[in-house]
């Protein structure tokens, strides 16, 4: 089986070992030290300040997203929301959970952000700002510059999910003065679900600092303070947080998080180099390195996702909704080479061949 999905995505040989071994009891110096390794070596990789903390949450992308909105905005707060697709949806939807006024910037499906749409909304009293990096679900990567310079002008806090960007597009949290940054372990960090990270600015922390926050689990404050010492408050997922740590350090190893991104970038191309003579056109003209989404000209997207699996040992991404039948996507983050690339479009062309394309 190869693993083109955008998560969870395929860890490299010595990632699933960690995963293999017994758990270790993590209430202990020796996993303090590898937790406040972790913490820096995240720092050093989004670009943050010195003074930024990190805290680690025992669920999915989506807990982090939920806990930076429950612990940074509030009632008073109105909120610019960046809605391009489901995970835009989202965070509207967390937004609506929580009460935290907002209003929704709604994007057709793969249409980048412009000056256009951020133009009706300069001076009109916006105390924060809420984008998917990456929109997951269209394959579109949004202007962070653009973002950046709108959130400058408005003083907007901003708070970025870049869940399935991190280590795939270039990402910096000081230069773009980003409050909040989330990421997740089943992204480019090859490891598997379960984990996800918030960057906290030190905005963001003054924020969580005053604010509160009626939640037990997703409390910020109980997490930093544990995070002072390396720990968590509850139970964490001891392997995951292992196998994180030995990736952060294994992407250091190999050249940083530039190197990484490096790598990334040059499997997309290299893939959409490969598909030109196929009958697909690309659903978004800004895509992220991490994802490849496309439109099939002629047959069904859900149709070959399955026949892809069942046939042929290749995952790739399906799409549900209106958009089943039209849009699939091809992940290039975890362990894959420009050689699986080859096999899965040596699978396009059989499929093409037998006229199933």
């Amino acid at each position: 089986m190869i693993n083109f999905t955008v998560g969870p995505v395929m860890s490299d040989k010595e990632t699933r070992a960690i995963g293999g071994e017994q758990v270790p009891y993590f209430r202990t110096q020796e996993f303090s030290k590898i937790m406040l390794e972790s913490e820096e070596l995240v720092k050093t990789f989004t670009k943050a300040d010195a003074s930024a903390r990190v805290v680690f949450i025992t669920g999915s992308g989506t807990a982090s997203m939920e806990a930076s909105v429950a612990n940074v905005l509030t009632p008073a707060d109105k909120v610019l929301v960046v809605n391009g697709g489901s995970f835009g949806q989202r965070f509207v939807e967390l937004c609506e959970i929580h009460q935290i006024p907002h209003v929704a910037i709604s994007l057709s499906y793969g249409e980048p952000l412009t000056a256009h749409h951020l133009s009706p909304y300069e001076n009109q009293g916006f105390t924060a700002f809420l984008v998917n990096v990456h929109e997951t679900s269209t394959g579109v990567h949004y202007d962070m510059p653009l973002i950046h310079d709108f959130c400058r002008r408005n003083k907007l806090l901003l708070i970025a999910d870049a869940i399935s960007s991190f280590l795939a597009d270039d990402f910096n949290m000081l230069e773009w003065d980003v409050d909040v940054m989330i990421a997740g372990s089943q992204k480019a960090l090859a490891c598997p679900p379960g984990v996800s990270l918030i960057v906290l600015s030190q905005r963001a922390l003054e924020r969580v600092a005053k604010n509160d926050c009626r939640m037990m689990y997703l409390n910020l404050k109980l997490a930093l303070k544990n995070a002072e010492r390396g720990q968590t408050p509850f139970t964490p997922a001891v392997g995951i947080l292992l196998q994180i740590h030995h990736r952060l350090l294994q992407i250091e190893k190999a050249g940083g998080v530039s190197s990484e991104v490096d790598r990334t970038a040059r499997l997309a191309n290299d893939f959409r180099a490969k598909i030109g003579h196929l009958p697909f056109s690309l659903v978004t003209a800004s895509p992220s390195n991490a994802v490849t989404s496309l439109h099939p000209t002629t047959a069904s997207a859900y149709d070959i996702f399955l026949r892809l699996k069942d046939e042929y040992g290749i995952w790739i991404c399906p799409n549900g909704g209106d958009l089943k039948e039209k849009v699939f996507r091809v992940g290039h983050i975890g362990s894959l080479t420009p050689a699986d690339n080859t096999i899965l479009v040596n699978a396009f062309d059989d499929l093409k061949k037998r006229g199933i394309l």
